[in-house]
Order: structure tokens, then sequence, then C-alpha cells
């Protein structure tokens, strides 16, 4: 195995099934199809990662803030790939105090920057010929961009329809970009880890979603870097959710963080769906580790997910807080309530913010933290919608800059 030594030794120490967490198994091979031991032809039961936690330097969480995940090397898997900078993206207020988490300040813009730099870095440091993922935004540009920094070449399964701007973006990053029917990626992606050597970043099991067991790590940063900046834990986060890992990594940090006495609470997580899908809130609703859901038509593609994960499941069951749904109209009134605050994401990214202006609460105990999960570019319809020249006369310019002058809310 080989891997270049982060700044500051990992703590990880196990692999442990979700579905039993007494079930051990060792830190490496990574176990991307779930645990052979728990898991049932129901569902693929994800893995979760142990440390060593009272070996967690003292002044872990008293350091500067620094870009990189390397800051937090002792609670995450062994970082044996290179960064790109991710990580220590700004909290900003909303006039009503609520705060936002962009992510969208990441080095390909999306929360994914740092899920892929922990899986990425278990890709090399196993001897891994490559990175295989399936994807239509933004797991795929990170996927691509953390691969092509280590040197690796990376498979990307995703839609043809997927936004012009990102395929444009995979292309730039080196990746060998495949189109196939939606019923072959996973059959062809299990051949690419099993005849080529590589190793898959996204869910290879048809039974529910499993995952990469040490990329949601990644996310548990976010936690850390909230309860920093607003010193203490927020009361509640309003997450974007499709197979919940983000929801799962976020939670996980905060409990750690509890955990450990840097803060005295967990927040309540809660998770917003698009309408159209729904699988974590009909897992909830059943009282099932797992569901499967029809998708219809919806603007958010980035978490239009037909299964959930366990991982979400727990997430919300420990934490605390629901999982709800918001529709289109509910998520673009949401983008363009940040917009109108200078922060661009795409319609997935705003569901945060929908589900908390839609169905609320709005906590009283504590701050509120939407996280937004990337820029605007990756929306479907970016930059196909076409603009009439200006005329160059001033009437019509001084008339349009009135109205818009008019139209602003007042602060």
């Amino acid at each position: 195995m080989t891997s270049t030594a982060p700044a500051q030794r990992s703590l990880a120490t196990a692999q442990l099934s979700l579905a039993d967490p007494s079930v051990r198994h060792p830190l490496w091979p990574p176990l991307t199809a779930g645990c052979p031991v728990t898991s049932t032809d129901e569902i693929a039961y994800p893995l979760d990662i142990d440390y060593a936690y009272d070996e967690v330097p003292a002044d872990l969480f008293t350091r500067p803030a620094a870009h990189g995940l390397d800051r937090w090397a002792p609670l995450l898997p062994p970082l044996a790939a290179p960064g790109l900078g991710e990580g220590n993206t700004p909290l900003v207020a909303l006039p009503d105090g609520v705060w936002i988490k962009d992510e969208s300040r990441n080095p390909t813009w999306s929360h994914k920057d740092r899920l892929n730099r922990v899986a990425v870095s278990a890709a090399v440091a196993s001897g891994a010929q490559g990175i295989v993922v399936s994807s239509s935004g933004n797991h795929a540009a990170a996927a691509a961009a953390y691969a092509a920094r280590a040197g690796l070449p990376c498979a990307v399964f995703t839609s043809p329809y997927a936004p012009p701007a990102v395929a444009s973006h995979l292309r730039a990053y080196g990746a060998t970009v495949l189109t196939v029917p939606y019923e072959s990626v996973r059959p062809l992606m299990r051949r690419i880890v099993g005849e080529l050597g590589f190793q898959s970043v996204s869910s290879v099991t048809d039974t529910a979603h499993t995952g990469h067991p040490f990329g949601p790590e990644g996310y548990k940063t976010l936690a850390y870097e909230i309860a920093l900046d607003l010193g203490r834990a927020p009361a509640a986060v309003h997450l974007p959710t499709g197979y919940g890992e983000l929801l799962f990594g976020v939670a996980k940090g905060f409990q750690e963080l509890a955990r450990l006495g840097v803060t005295d609470s967990v927040p309540r997580m809660y998770a917003t769906e698009p309408a159209a899908a729904g699988a974590l809130t009909e897992a909830l609703r059943t009282g099932r580790p797992g569901a499967r859901v029809p998708v219809g038509p919806t603007l958010a593609y980035a978490i239009d997910c037909e299964t959930t994960s366990y991982r979400g499941v727990v997430a919300v069951r420990t934490a605390g807080g629901a999982a709800r749904m918001v529709t289109d109209d509910q998520m673009v009134s949401a983008q363009a309530e940040l917009a109108e605050q200078g922060l661009w994401c795409e319609t997935s990214a705003a569901a945060g913010l929908a589900g908390l202006r839609s169905h609320g609460p709005r906590e009283t105990d504590g701050p509120v933290v939407c996280v937004v999960t990337s820029g605007g570019y990756k929306d479907v319809a970016t930059a196909r919608d076409t603009y009439e020249p200006t005329a160059p006369d001033w009437e019509p310019i001084r008339a349009a800059l009135t109205a818009a002058r008019e139209e602003r809310p007042s602060t």
C-alpha cells in the first residue's frame, strides 16, 4: 500500500457495520459493496469508520482555520491523495439571521470535493488503478478533479442530458465520459472494478444505496467548521438530500464534537428532498432501513434519487429532526432569495433553505444553518437562455435601471 503521509496521523481504526456496530472489519480494504456480514437480500448495509477518539489531539479544535482537509486529518481516514484546498467555506448570514454554509466556494464548486478528497485518497492508498463514478453533476466533477490531481484515470458514467457546463468540466480533467443506458451503469461499474482494478467512489449495489465507506467522512468537516465559526453547535441544520450521505456525515461530525466535549449539544438535522422523489421520507414513514420510490420530473436533478441510503435513516433517528419534501417552485423561490443576497446556487442546492421556509420550524434555541451545496452554473438550464441585445439609447436604459432600483427590497 502506497501513501503520501499527511501532516498529521489518521486515527481511523476500523470499518463498522451501520446495521450492527459491534461487527468490525479492518480499515483496509474499503468495503465498497457494503458489510458482508450484516447485509441482506433487501439491503446492503454501508460501513461506518471508527477512530481512536481518546487519542485526538487536545488542540485539534483550537488551531487556526485552513483550506484543505489535512487540517482535520486525525478524524479522517488517511489522506493519501493530494488536495485542492477544499473546505473552510464561509458562513453567510441572511437578513433574518439564518446562516448559509456556502459549499459552492470549494475547488469544483460543490460539497462533493470533501467526499472525493477522502474517497480518492482511499483509492490511492489501496493501490487502485483508477476511479469510477456514476453521476450527472457535482460528484462526477469532483471525482474527476481529484483523480486528475492524484494522477489516476477516471471513468464517469453520466447522463447524456447532463448540463453542458458539467460535461465540459469533466472532459477538462481528462475523464473518460460514458453515457450508457441507466440499467447498464452498475453492472459495467462492477466489471471496471473487478477486471481493471479501479475503485468506485459511487454505489455499486443494487439493493438501496451503499456508497464508499470512507467518502462521507469528508462531510464531517462541515460540522467542525460550522461549530468553530458559530462558537457552538447550531440548533438545527437544513440540508439538500439525495442519498443521505451529506446528511449522515454532517450529523456524525456534530456527534463527534459533542463526544469530544467541544460542544454541548447536537443540532436537529432536517433533510429536504424534492417532492418528485422522497425516498428517505418514505423509509422513515414506513420504518424501513431503505426505500425505493418512483421519480418524477424535477429541476432538482442532483437529488432526485429513487433510493436512499441507510445512512440517512441513521442520521435522522440519532440526531433528531425530520425528512421533508419541497416542490420545484419552493426551491426556485429559495434560489431567488439567495440570489438577492449575492449567492448563486443550482436549484438542488437551495433545497435546505426551501425546506426551512416551507416547513419550518424556526428554532428559538440557537442558530439555524442551511447548507447550500453547489453553484448555479450546474443547473440544467444555465447558459441555455439567450437575451436580446440592448439598444444604445439612454431612455430605455434609464427606465430599466429605475425599475430595477424600485423593485429591490428595502434593507
